[in-house]
């Protein structure tokens, strides 16, 4: 704009400067022609040189216009040439901005990332520290242990050394304690030859007859021993059995270790997003009420974001359901005529899985000669739960320690582990059809002729029919151990509280109980006696006593440990 005015100025200057040389040159022409002419001459000559100035001024006015002109266009034409290095300027400009910004970022990137690694080796610095330090104090505890087992070691030497001196005055004291007996014993046997004699004349006997009468009594004596014997050897066989049977029990149960899997009533989903809710209940409600009448199994949708709840007691229904709507939620089709489609397609599949899992457990515990028609049934203990345990899990454990106690103990480990994985096979359709699962189990087993020991088992394992087979009886004891296993079964709080009360009951029924404590959920009973009523033995006597009654009273799993304390405190202070 400074450039413009500046050729405005110039022009204007040089338009001036024109002027004032036109007016000379009309000045000049004047003072020439006054002189020599008359006043109307002269008159004439100003009027034409006012025309001639005025022409003039006209052709100064046209030249001062185009100069105007041609001033604007050329600075037009250098505005627009400013204007466009003015764009070039502010495009740099602004690369070079972009550029800056970039490179800013960058920066403060490569700022936290060395501030990061800074603080990360600050803090391996500090762990690195701290474990130096946790080193060092376990260090100085073991610099005290080692004194302390040194001064121990110390004082148990003096201690061997001062009972190797009184065993050394114990032996000189039995030394002479043994010759007295041999001085005693000679004298005893004079005596006996005396008391012998004495013997003869007093009862008339010959020395032939009383020896049978000694033969007579010692035969007696030996007898009472030897029933003695008999009865320790007895008892120590019975101990013996019992230790060995629990050692096979424990390295059966110890080599198996299955999951416990506890089945309940509800299964959730969870969706990709909440408005599957309102896909899922449909207009009207047309498409949850079709999918609960197929199925069997109620939908439960509430206020928890992206998730549904299937609830039913028939976790057979309660699969085919989850497996039907997972399918429905990744088609993104749901209607009923869809619903009624992915529902049969869901059940004919869940009989081929059935089928397979059966199959996979046969061949897993190693049974390769059974009928493939008991896989199906197999397979579908799955879907069935009894006190809240996986039915097939738990016939598959009881099946494993059955085999290991058959292994152990030298017996049919095949048949223990047929008889154990079958011996609730009646399970799988028994809330299908009438009766007990054991009566169907029999038919089941019967139909596809199975040996007489599962037969057996499957009876014997409710003690509606007498133990036949060994296996059986491994069958019956590892069907009593899974149900046992803590965490295999729920059970109700009320029930749970109901056994507490009891064994409280039975305690206190006994004198000189003055507290009973029920800990580690019912599994060990620790009662508490006073001091003055009851002596050592007395309480060792309780102890006994109420375990007894425990068992006789009440139905509990697994073992109840009765803890009797009897404690005298005396307390006294110095002041």
């Amino acid at each position: 704009m400074e450039i413009l005015v500046g050729v405005l100025s110039v022009l204007v200057l040089v338009l001036g400067i024109f002027g004032i040389w036109a007016f000379k040159k009309l000045s000049q022409k004047q003072n020439l022609v006054v002189p020599s002419s008359s006043p109307e001459e002269s008159k004439l000559l100003l009027e034409e040189a006012k025309k001639q100035a005025d022409a003039l001024l006209e052709e100064a006015k046209k030249q001062l216009e185009y100069s105007k002109d041609l001033a604007q266009k050329e600075a037009s034409k250098y505005m627009d040439f400013i204007k466009a290095e003015n764009e070039k300027i502010e495009k740099e400009k602004e690369t070079i901005r972009r550029d800056l910004e970039l490179k800013k970022a960058d920066l403060e990137k490569e700022y936290l990332r060395k501030t990061e690694e800074i603080q990360l080796k600050e803090q391996s610095i500090l762990q690195r520290e701290k474990s130096i330090e946790t080193k060092e104090s376990n260090l100085d505890k073991k610099f005290d242990i080692l004194e302390k087992r040194e001064n121990e070691l110390y004082a148990k030497e003096r201690e061997l050394r001062e009972l190797e001196k009184s065993l050394q005055l114990k032996a000189k004291e039995i030394e002479n304690q043994y010759k007295d007996v041999e001085a005693m014993r000679s004298e005893v046997e004079q005596l006996k030859n005396k008391e012998l004699l004495e013997l003869q004349r007093i009862a008339s006997l010959t020395k032939e007859e009383a020896y049978q009468e000694v033969l007579r009594k010692a035969e007696e004596e030996a007898k009472i021993e030897s029933l003695k014997v008999a009865k320790a050897i007895e008892e120590k066989a019975k101990e013996e059995a019992e230790r060995e049977a629990k050692r096979i029990i424990t390295i059966s149960i110890q080599r198996l270790s299955p999951e416990i899997a506890i089945n309940y009533s509800t299964s959730t989903i969870e969706l990709p997003s909440n408005e599957f809710k309102g896909r899922i209940i449909g207009r009207e409600g047309r498409n949850i009420r079709a999918f609960e009448i197929l199925t069997g199994v109620d939908i439960i949708i509430d206020d928890t974001p992206d998730t549904v709840t299937l609830s039913s007691f028939d976790p057979m229904r309660r699969e085919i359901a989850k497996q039907a709507l997972e399918k429905l939620i990744i088609d993104g089709r749901i209607h009923p005529a869809r619903i009624e489609e992915v529902v049969e397609e869901v059940k004919k599949e869940m009989d081929n899985n059935i089928r397979k899992l059966g199959e996979e457990t046969v061949m897993e515990l190693g049974i390769h000669d059974m009928n493939p028609g008991l896989y199906y049934y197999i397979g579908k203990l799955y879907y069935r739960t009894s006190y809240s345990q996986n039915v097939l899990l738990h016939s598959k454990e009881v099946a494993t320690i059955a085999g290991l106690m058959a292994a152990e103990l030298g017996l049919d480990e095949k048949a223990a582990k047929r008889a154990g994985l079958l011996h609730d096979i009646g399970k799988s359709i028994s809330n299908e059809m009438g009766g007990s699962h054991t009566d169907i189990g029999i038919e089941l087993c019967k139909k596809y002729k199975e040996p007489d020991y599962v037969l057996n088992a499957i009876k014997a394992h409710h003690e509606e029919e007498a133990v036949k087979y060994p296996e059986v009886a491994l069958v019956c004891a590892a069907d009593a151990l899974s149900a046992a296993r803590p965490g295999a079964r729920r059970e109700s709080l009320e029930a749970y509280i109901k056994r507490l009360e009891k064994f409280e009951e039975i305690v206190k029924s006994f004198p000189g109980v003055s507290n009973v404590y029920a800990v580690q959920a019912g599994r060990e009973i620790r009662v508490i006696v006073s001091p003055s009523e009851l002596t050592d033995e007395q309480t060792y006597e309780l102890s006994k006593k109420i375990a007894k009654k425990i068992e006789e009273e009440v139905d509990y799993p697994g073992n109840v440990k009765v803890v009797v304390i009897r404690e005298n405190r005396f307390v006294e202070y110095a002041r």
